[in-house]
C-alpha cells in the first residue's frame, strides 16, 4: 500500500513538474512552404473571402471605421388637412381628425356608426350579450352587473323593442347602441386628405439638426410651397404633405376595406446619415406599414366611441358615435456617422487578425487529411532544448531540401499525394 502511494506521489510530482517548466517555455511558429496545388488554392481562396468580407461589407457596407450615434433626440408635429361633404353638412378637420393637430400619433375617421338621443333609463338588453334572452322575471336577477353588456338588470323581462322574444330589463343610456344605431356611408373624399408632418432630428454627439422640410429663403415662399407640394420619393422627398391614399398604397392596403374596418398605419421615418460629407446631404426616407393584426378578424381595425351631451326637453341626452378610421403612428429611427481613428483601428486589426484563420483551416487540411506519412508533422513541429552553438549541415531528403540560413524555413515539394 504505502509502494502504491509512493509510486502515485512520485508520478504527480513529475507531471507539476514537467508542467510548470512547460509554462515557462516560448512557441514561434515555424515558416514552411508546401508546394501542394490543392492546398495553395484552398489557401489563396479563403484570404480572398476574408478580405473581401472585411473590405466590403464591414468597410464599405458598414461603415466600420466611422463613430456612431443610434439614439438621436427627435421631435413629431402632425395636422389634418381637408374638407369633406357629408349629406347637407361640411366637415371640417375638427369634424373628422383626432386630434386635429397632433403629435406622434394622429387618427381620422372615415365612417360612423350613430345612436341618436340617448337618455338614462330603463330597456331591453341586446339579445347576443350571454344569458340576456329570457321568458319569465325568475330568468333576470335583479342587480346583477354583466361587464358583457350594457348596464345593470332590473329583474324584469321584457320585449325586445319591435320584436316577439324577450331579454332581460337594463339600467342604462336607451336604447342601446346595437338596436338603434344608424350606419353612415363612408367618407370617400378622405382618400384626398392630406397628413402634414413635420420632423425634427438632433445628433447631440456630432451637433447636427436636420430637419424633413425643405429650406426655403423667406416664410412667404415656404407657405406658398407647402400648400401646393405632395411627397414624393424623388420629385419633393423635402415635402411633408402625404395623401391618405398615398399611405394607404404605400402600405398595400386598400382603402375601401379601411374605410369599413379602420386600420392603424405606422408612418416610419429613417435617417441614416454619412456626416463625413456635408451634412445637408442627410435626407430622410419614409416607409409605411399596417401595425394591427388582421388575423385576428373580430379584433382588427381601428375604431373608437365618443359622445355629444346636451339637454332635450330638460332630460340630459347624449348622442353616441362609434367611429371608424386611420390611425397614423408616426415612428422615428436614426443612424449617424462620422470617421474616427478608433474604430478605425479596431476595425484594421480584426481583419488583419482574422487573416490569421487561413493559415489555421490549411493546417488543419494538410495534417489531417493530406499528411498521410506524417511527413508534414514532423517537419512543421520541432522542440529545441538549447540554441544551436554551429550551424548545422545541410540535411537531404527524398522530398526536400533544407538549408538554414539563419532562419527555420522549410520548402516541401508536393512529394505527398493528396
Amino acid at each position: 500500500m504505502c509502494e502504491l502511494f509512493h509510486t502515485f506521489a512520485m508520478g504527480l510530482r513529475d507531471f507539476v513538474k514537467e508542467y510548470f517548466l512547460g509554462f515557462w517555455d516560448y512557441e514561434t511558429p515555424k515558416v514552411m512552404v508546401v508546394k501542394n496545388r490543392t492546398l495553395g488554392l484552398i489557401y489563396r481562396g479563403v484570404q480572398f473571402l476574408v478580405i473581401t468580407y472585411f473590405i466590403w461589407y464591414v468597410f464599405i457596407s458598414q461603415k466600420a471605421y466611422q463613430e456612431s450615434e443610434t439614439r438621436p433626440e427627435s421631435s413629431v408635429y402632425t395636422r389634418m388637412k381637408g374638407t369633406a361633404v357629408h349629406g347637407d353638412d361640411i366637415l371640417d378637420t375638427v369634424e373628422y381628425a383626432q386630434p386635429s393637430e397632433g403629435g406622434d400619433v394622429i387618427s381620422t375617421i372615415l365612417r360612423r356608426e350613430v345612436t341618436y338621443d340617448q337618455m338614462q333609463g330603463t330597456c331591453a338588453e341586446y339579445f347576443n350579450v350571454p344569458n340576456a334572452n329570457c321568458t319569465t322575471d325568475s330568468d333576470c336577477v335583479l342587480g346583477v352587473v354583466d361587464f358583457d353588456g350594457h348596464g345593470r338588470r332590473t329583474g324584469k323581462c321584457v320585449q325586445y323593442y319591435n320584436y316577439t322574444f324577450k331579454t332581460c330589463e337594463i339600467q342604462t343610456w336607451c336604447p342601446v347602441e346595437e338596436y338603434a344605431a344608424v350606419r353612415e356611408p363612408a367618407l370617400v373624399e378622405a382618400i384626398n386628405f392630406t397628413v402634414f408632418i413635420r420632423n425634427s432630428i438632433h445628433f447631440p454627439k456630432f451637433k447636427v439638426l436636420r430637419g424633413n422640410i425643405k429650406d426655403v429663403s423667406n416664410r412667404r415662399d415656404m407657405h406658398r410651397y407647402l400648400n401646393k407640394c405632395h411627397y414624393h420619393e424623388e420629385k419633393e422627398p423635402y415635402c411633408p404633405n402625404f395623401r391618405l391614399g398615398y399611405i394607404a398604397e404605400q402600405a398595400r392596403e386598400n382603402f375601401s376595406e379601411l374605410c369599413r374596418t379602420g386600420g392603424v398605419i405606422g408612418v416610419f421615418i429613417n435617417w441614416k446619415c454619412n456626416l463625413d460629407i456635408d451634412p445637408s446631404n442627410c435626407k430622410p426616407t419614409y416607409s409605411f406599414r399596417r401595425l394591427d393584426l388582421r388575423k385576428d378578424q373580430a379584433n382588427s381595425g381601428y375604431y373608437y366611441r365618443f359622445a355629444k351631451y346636451y339637454s332635450k326637453d330638460g332630460v340630459a341626452s347624449r348622442t353616441l358615435i362609434k367611429a371608424f378610421g386611420i390611425r397614423l403612428d408616426v415612428i422615428v429611427h436614426g443612424h449617424a456617422g462620422k470617421f474616427s481613428p478608433i474604430p478605425t483601428i479596431i476595425s484594421s486589426v480584426t481583419a488583419m487578425t482574422s487573416v490569421g484563420i487561413c493559415t489555421i483551416i490549411c493546417d488543419w487540411i494538410m495534417l489531417t487529411f493530406i499528411d498521410k506519412n506524417e511527413v508534414y508533422s514532423e517537419r512543421k513541429f520541432d522542440e529545441i532544448t538549447k540554441e544551436p552553438t554551429e550551424h548545422p549541415e545541410p540535411v537531404s531528403t527524398e522530398l526536400s531540401f533544407i538549408n538554414s540560413f539563419g532562419s527555420n524555413h522549410s520548402d516541401l515539394s508536393d512529394g505527398v499525394p493528396l
